[in-house]
Formats: structure tokens, sequence, C-alpha cells
């Protein structure tokens, strides 16, 4: 009997956790060929050329959740390269979570860009370089998205919070579904060093890896307009995502990673906010 309950849990367990594979969770969607799933839908790559980048889509909206992606960047000199890797929404009114990755000179690092968009309105950047290459290997990159708060995490470490400091008047992403994206484009008029430094087009095709995808979250249904975490076919204890946030030891660790490795925080901008920072500033 107890074996049969297990058994049962895990399916229904299964509607909102899985490990995902790449033919059964995402499309390719631009790049004329450029974009490749492989090992039986357990790898996928991007790759971008003076005429084309590429991209993917996932097949399914979701509504909070925990995402993973394990991804290898783009190494050498990637310089003028963003590999973009985010959840959003459309219309003039969309609500974003970004992770970008923008390139550099060879021995030069990363630049770990993430933006949040309310509604509409994102300038809410905060900018790391990583303590590791990610170029050459895998590493995790994550993001929990719940009605508490939304954490961007990195190999498990946290880097950034955005709160739901709703009652306060600030939006939140909370009532639009989201897909999850990732493209591999050029942007050498702004992405490396402001524009200064340019894409080296004899290095390329520029490849991106991507594996180990991982979701614990709510899929959207369109045509019920629906979330399968309303079902009662699932069990609270497959959702303790939903209420989770960071313990006093991930509090700290964003600190720590705040202290050594943020390079541009919009909350200190002073040029930038000249009339006083946005809201959120003061209350996280």
């Amino acid at each position: 009997m107890a074996l049969f309950l297990r058994v049962v849990l895990f399916a229904m367990t299964i509607a909102v956790a899985w490990a995902g594979n790449f033919y059964k969770d995402f499309d390719i969607k631009w790049g004329d060929g450029r974009a490749k799933i492989l090992d039986n839908g357990n790898l996928l790559t991007l790759s971008l050329d003076k005429a084309s980048g590429s991209g993917f889509q996932s097949k399914n909206q979701y509504l909070f959740g925990k995402i993973d992606m394990q991804l290898k960047l783009v190494p050498g000199n990637s310089a003028g390269t963003v590999t973009s890797y985010y959840l959003s929404s459309l219309g003039s009114t969309h609500d974003e979570i970004d992770f970008e990755f923008l390139g550099n000179l060879s021995g030069d690092p990363y630049v770990l860009h993430t933006n949040v968009f309310t509604q509409g309105k994102g300038n809410r950047e905060q900018q790391f370089y990583l303590w590791f290459d990610p170029a050459k290997g895998f590493h995790t990159y994550s993001v929990l998205w719940n009605p508490r708060s939304i954490i961007f995490s990195v190999d498990g470490t946290p880097i950034r919070q955005f709160k739901n400091l709703g009652s306060r008047g600030i939006p939140f992403p909370k009532d639009q579904p989201m897909w999850i994206y990732s493209s591999l484009w050029d942007a050498e008029d702004w992405a490396t060093r402001g524009g200064l430094i340019k894409t080296d087009w004899t290095q390329a095709p520029f490849t991106a890896s991507y594996r180990g995808f991982n979701a614990q979250a709510c899929v959207w249904s369109p045509t019920s307009s629906a979330s399968s975490c309303n079902s009662k076919k699932n069990p609270s204890s497959a959702n303790s995502w939903m209420s989770e946030s960071l313990d006093s030891t991930g509090e700290a660790r964003i600190k720590w990673v705040q202290k050594n490795y943020m390079i541009y925080n919009y909350c200190t901008d002073t040029k930038r906010f000249p009339q006083g920072f946005p809201p959120e500033c003061s209350l996280t």
C-alpha cells in the first residue's frame, strides 16, 4: 500500500515538475539551421555568424516557477555577442525576468546582466562578474519566481532578489504567464565596453550550449485560462517552492556576491536617478 501511494504521489507531481528534453519542451524559433537539438534532446546549441544569430522558445507558458538551465557560453573572444536567457510575456505592458551574458575579449570576464520588467517597465538593471569562467563548462542559472519574490541564482548561489512589494504600490509580475526564451545575437553597438569593442567575425561561428533544463512550474493553459498549480490533482507538497524564500544563509550569500562581484546597481546610480531612486530601492 505504501509503495502504491508513493507511485500515485509521483504521478501527481510530474504535472508541475520535470527534467526537460529540448524536443519536448522547446521550439527553435529562428536562425535558419543555426540552432540544433542534439544528443536525443538532451543538448541544444545556438550559433551566431555575421548573417544571423539564433534562438528558441518554450512550448509552454508559466505563471510562477522554479526554472533551471545549464549553459556553457561562447568561449574565447566573445566581444560583441549577447547570450540571453529569460522569461517574458507579450505586449507593451509585458513582464520579463532577464539573464543576459555580455561577451568580452579573450581573458576578460563576461558581464552577467539581470533585469526585471513589470507592466512594460524595466530599468532595474544589476550587473555582475562571475567567480568562474562560464565558457569553460556548464553552470546552472536559475530563476525562482513565486508570489513572494523573484530570486536569481548561479550554481545554487543567490545573486539577486526582487521582492513582491505590491502592497507598497510597486508592480510585481504575478498576473501574466510567461514563455522561456533564449537567443545568441550580435550587439556590438553596446554589449562590450559600451560598444567600443566590436565583434571579431573571423572568430565566427560563435556557439553557446544548453543542457539540464528543469522546471518545477505552474503550466498555464491558454484555453482554460488556468494554471496547473490550481488543479486538485497537484498536492501542495509538490509546490513547496511557491512559498520558498531566502533564509539567513541565502541572505548572507547575496550580500557576499553583491559585495565582491556586483559591478552595477541601478539603486546606487545617482547620475541616472538625480531626482531619487526608484521606490523599491529603499524598501529592500
